[in-house]
C-alpha cells in the first residue's frame, strides 16, 4: 500500500481543460490615462532579485549530499505548487456547494479523477522523495498534510493515512522549519536558486521566516553575497 497517494486527497485538480496563459512581451508599451490623455509608460517593472551566498562545502562528502537534496527537492516541488494552487480552487468551488452530498460526490470524483492520473506516478517516490514533498506542502499551503486531509475527509482518515505513512518512515504530519532544521533551510535555498534562474516557478512561502537571518545561523562563515 503507498502511502503516497493520500496525499493527493488534498488536491483539488480541476477535472476540466484550461486555457494557457499567454506570456507576454515584458518590453511592451503600457498607457496611463490622464485626463483623458493617453500617456505611454516606457519603464520596465523588474522582478525582486536576492543576493544569494556563495556556495562553498567543507569537503566532497557535503557538496553531493547537496546535490542529492537539489534533485529530489526540484523533483517534489511542482506537486507541492500544485497543492497550494489546486487547494484553493478546491475550497472556492466547495463554497459553492450547498448540500453535504452535493459536497461529498464532489471530493469523491476528485479522488478517483487523481488516483487514476497519479498513483503510479507517485509510487515511483522514494521514502527521502517523499519526506521532502510532505515538508513542501507545509511550505505551500501553511497546514500539514495531515490536517489537510483532515478537514477534506475526516479525523479518523487523517490518522489512518499518518498511521500507514509511518510504516514508510513517514509522518504527514511533518512541517517544513528551516529554522529548526538545517535540511529545510538548504531545501529553502536551493528553491531561490532555482527561482532565480528560472528552472522551478516562484510561489511565495506561506511560512514566515527570514531567510537572510538563518543564513548567518547555519552558514556564518559563508554569508556573503557571490
Amino acid at each position: 500500500m503507498n502511502c503516497f497517494k493520500y496525499i493527493f486527497l488534498i488536491f483539488p485538480v480541476l477535472l476540466f481543460a484550461q486555457g494557457n496563459d499567454i506570456e507576454q512581451d515584458s518590453t511592451a508599451v503600457e498607457y496611463l490615462i490622464i485626463k483623458g490623455d493617453s500617456v505611454p509608460r516606457l519603464s520596465i517593472d523588474l522582478k525582486e532579485v536576492r543576493l544569494l551566498h556563495k556556495l562553498r562545502f567543507d569537503n566532497k562528502k557535503e557538496r553531493i549530499s547537496y546535490l542529492i537534496l537539489r534533485r529530489k527537492t526540484m523533483k517534489v516541488y511542482p506537486y507541492a505548487k500544485m497543492a497550494a494552487e489546486r487547494l484553493d480552487s478546491m475550497n472556492k468551488h466547495l463554497a459553492t456547494l450547498k448540500r453535504n452530498r452535493e459536497k461529498k460526490r464532489y471530493t469523491k470524483r476528485i479522488q478517483k479523477y487523481i488516483e487514476g492520473e497519479f498513483s503510479e506516478e507517485l509510487k515511483k517516490l522514494t521514502r527521502t522523495e517523499g519526506q521532502i514533498l510532505i515538508k513542501l506542502i507545509h511550505r505551500q499551503t501553511g497546514t500539514t498534510a495531515f490536517n489537510l486531509i483532515k478537514e477534506l475527509r475526516n479525523g479518523w482518515r487523517a490518522f489512518w493515512y499518518n498511521t500507514t505513512a509511518s510504516m514508510f518512515d513517514l509522518s504527514l504530519k511533518r512541517e517544513f522549519d528551516p529554522v529548526n532544521v538545517k535540511e529545510d533551510y538548504l531545501i529553502e535555498d536551493i528553491l531561490l536558486r532555482n527561482f532565480q534562474n528560472g528552472r522551478l516557478e516562484r510561489q511565495k512561502s506561506a511560512i514566515d521566516f527570514d531567510f537572510y537571518d538563518l543564513t548567518d545561523k547555519w552558514l556564518p562563515t559563508t554569508s556573503e553575497a557571490p
